[in-house]
Formats: structure tokens, C-alpha cells, sequence
């Protein structure tokens, strides 16, 4: 589910490589890219269609894409007037087009009064169509810049939080990214972070490839397994040498994301043996969940009973996503169980000793 590496934002087709597709595909594949995101919808109407002759761009590119091996997910900017049709028209091109994953770029409509109701409707046509399709919201770096979107409603039934880590007017992208990364860790539900940097110009200001960089090395300090750039048309056009720059850089192979506590635990949960669980943790851990706090061994262990007796009996669990470093986790993850499921889950852990001492965790189990 997760996007490993260098990925780059289509915004209009026809203005990328003159709309050739075999042309689209050379290029990401010289440029070492693992996935292309692709406009397909503005509001309520579909994208990338060329309305004189009724021809749809955007098909074309991403089956050679996806022909050629790379990763395709679809982009959408959503205004939150119509949530229900927007959320119809997501449907329909992710069907239609066969993508792998799917953007929700909403940004300052999102921030009108009353907007959180316009984003539960969207998510929730939309969750009901595609419940294990991977999902990421697109909007502002600082969420405490920007109180009135509606984060939680989005953040909850995605899968992954890709910010618009944009410094303009700075050159300063470590600092930018840092703190991008540190408020979304604050905001719940914490989702995985891959994060889109700057290609473009805007007045007398454009990223350096110093900033590149320097944003690229701060996304392997902060483990994140993969960084996005907009937009393919502006910069091979207005900007190449950033896009040069970008092709260049060699996206470790062995991107150094930690899946160690994290997937210990999920196969924790897999073997069903409440000792295998307990083990991972350290004797003074403070457990916090939706219903209540426990403390301790013996409260962890009663609650992972009920969890693997009662709520999700013989169930099977997969994580979905995972960042942080040192001391601290962030993961998501999924279960299917004879009694329900949960499409969901959201955890933070903190490590003490390299066991886990404090446990924060979200989720909704559903039939």
C-alpha cells in the first residue's frame, strides 16, 4: 500500500512531454520515479478530458504507466459544495481508470464554516465504494496555520498524509519539513507522512537544488519512504534544472523506514498468544484507548484478550503504514475477523529500553 521513493504530481497531461504517453512513461523511468499521480478530477467534473473531442487524456497515460511497471494513483481537488457528487466522480475515474491509490487535495474552500459535515459525506460515499483502497490527503504543511479544515473528518478513513511541504519565499526546507512532520504527529489520528516538495516558480521565488537537497536528506533523517514533487508540466517547462536535479538523486534502496516494533507487534496480534503481545512491553506502560486508560502489564494484558477474544476473534492483521524514529512509532493498520472489521487502525507507541511504555490506540470496528 505504502509509496516507496521519488513520485511526481501530473496536473494537465497535455502540457507533460505534449501528452505522449510512451513519451510520459521514458521520462519517469529515466528519471528513476516509482509512481506518477495523476490529475482526474476537479470538483465534480472529471479531468484530463479534452472536451472538443470528447477524449479522455488521462487514460492513455496511465495504462502505459502502469504497462511500464510505475505506480499510479489519481489526484483530486475537492471544494466540499457538492460532496456527494464529487465523491460520485471519484468513483467513477477510479474505476474507469484502474488506479492503485487515490489524492484528496482539498485546501482553502475546506476551511468555510459547516465544511466538516461536506468532508464526513465525501469520505463516507467514498469509503463505502472502496473500503482497503489506499487513500492519502494533500493540503497545508502546518495544520495549526489552518484550525478550520477539517482534519480529523479526512485524516480518519485515509491512509496516508501527504502535506504540501511548499517553502516559499525561504529556502529553508529541513526546518519546513520538520515541523510539518512534528504538528501532524500532535494532530490525531496520526497517519503515515509522505510529503510534497516545490517544483515550480511563483513571483521571484523557486526552490534551489541546494533546498532538494537538503529535502531529500531531511526525508531519509525522519524515515519517511517516499517524497512527491508538483507539478511535472511547470517544472519541465519553466524549471528543468530542478527536474534534472530531482532525477538525479538516487532514492536509497534500502530506504531506511522502521517497521521493527511495529511489525513485531502486528505479528504479536497475528499468533494470537496474549504472552507474545505482553513481551513487547515494559512493566510500567500506560495503555490509552477510546474507552479508557490502563497501566500496567496486567491492564494490557486484559485488554488485548478482549480485543483478540471478543471484538476481533481470529482475526488476521496487516499494517499498512509506519514512520518515526528513535523512541517514538506511528502505524496503521487493518483487520479482518469472522465477527467484523476494522479499516482503520491508528497507533502512536513510545520506546523505553526498546520496550513499549506508552500505547495510544484508534479504531472502529465495523461489520
Amino acid at each position: 500500500m505504502s509509496l516507496k521513493g521519488k513520485g511526481f504530481f501530473i496536473w494537465k497531461v497535455r502540457d507533460c512531454e505534449k501528452g505522449d504517453p510512451a513519451a510520459i512513461a521514458a521520462a519517469a523511468k529515466a528519471a528513476g520515479f516509482t509512481h506518477v499521480l495523476v490529475k482526474i478530477a476537479d470538483g465534480s467534473y472529471a479531468y484530463n478530458i479534452d472536451r472538443e473531442r470528447n477524449v479522455d487524456l488521462a487514460a492513455p497515460v496511465v495504462h502505459e504507466l502502469k504497462a511500464q511497471g510505475f505506480t499510479v494513483w489519481g489526484w483530486h481537488y475537492v471544494y466540499g459544495n457538492t460532496p456527494v457528487g464529487e465523491a460520485s466522480i471519484a468513483i467513477r475515474r477510479l474505476e474507469e481508470l484502474e488506479l492503485e491509490g487515490y489524492v484528496i487535495d482539498a485546501e482553502i474552500e475546506y476551511k468555510e464554516p459547516g465544511k466538516v459535515h461536506a468532508a464526513k459525506a465525501f469520505m463516507d460515499k467514498l469509503r463505502q465504494r472502496f473500503p482497503s483502497l489506499p487513500i492519502a490527503l494533500s493540503s497545508y504543511r502546518f495544520p495549526t496555520y489552518h484550525p478550520q479544515l477539517p482534519w480529523k473528518a479526512f485524516l480518519e478513513k485515509c491512509d496516508l498524509n501527504m502535506p504540501q511541504v511548499y517553502w516559499e519565499k525561504s529556502h529553508a526546507p529541513g526546518a519546513n519539513l520538520r515541523r510539518c512532520v512534528r504538528e501532524f504527529q500532535n494532530l490525531q489520528p496520526v497517519r503515515p507522512i509522505i510529503p510534497t516538495g516545490p517544483a515550480y516558480t511563483v513571483g521571484g521565488w523557486k526552490p534551489t537544488t541546494t533546498d532538494l537537497d537538503e529535502f531529500f536528506n531531511t526525508c531519509h533523517e525522519l524515515s519517511l519512504p517516499a517524497a512527491n514533487f508538483f507539478s511535472w508540466d511547470e517544472c519541465r517547462s519553466r524549471t528543468p534544472e530542478l527536474w534534472d536535479h530531482i532525477a538525479a538523486y538516487r532514492w536509497p534502496e534500502s530506504s531506511p523506514t522502521v517497521q521493527d516494533i511495529a511489525q513485531k507487534y502486528i505479528t504479536a496480534l497475528n499468533s494470537h498468544d496474549l504472552s507474545k503481545v505482553i513481551e513487547l512491553y515494559s512493566p510500567h506502560v500506560v495503555h490509552i484507548t477510546s474507552s479508557r486508560t490502563v497501566q500496567g502489564l496486567q491492564g494490557v494484558r486484559e485488554w488485548h484478550r478482549t480485543l483478540l477474544t471478543e471484538l476481533l476473534p481470529n482475526a488476521h492483521f496487516r499494517l499498512t503504514g509506519v514512520s518515526g524514529k528513535g523512541s517514538g512509532r506511528y502505524f496503521t493498520w487493518t483487520a479482518l475477523s469472522p465477527r467484523g472489521k476494522v479499516l482503520n487502525g491508528s497507533d502512536a507507541i513510545g520506546l523505553l529500553g526498546g520496550k513499549i511504555a506508552y500505547h495510544y490506540s484508534q479504531f472502529t470496528v465495523t461489520q
